[in-house]
């Protein structure tokens, strides 16, 4: 994905990230590399318990905060120190 945008943002005028993600102009070949890149990720995720495709990347997201909750919920906290009492 880096390889496709960067034959793109080099030259006399390079693009911006504001032209290459244009929905009406995104270059075909950024398009087919991040289509790769999500294929390989819902890979990963369906390892993880997650769905086989992803309807949108916000559902991709959401299920990438889930495996993060789940990991940083077991973590331990620290507790806070006691002072002792004066006597």
């Amino acid at each position: 994905m880096l390889d496709a945008r960067a034959q793109f943002q080099s030259g006399p005028q390079p693009a911006t990230l504001a032209d290459l993600y244009d929905p009406l102009t995104m270059p075909p070949e950024l398009l087919k590399a991040h289509q790769k890149l999500d294929a390989a990720v819902d890979k990963v995720y369906e390892a993880s318990g997650g769905k086989k495709n992803y309807k949108s990347d916000a559902e991709r997201v959401a299920f990438l905060f889930e495996m993060y909750q789940k990991l940083t919920s077991r973590l331990p906290t620290d507790k806070p120190k006691r002072r002792p009492r004066d006597r």
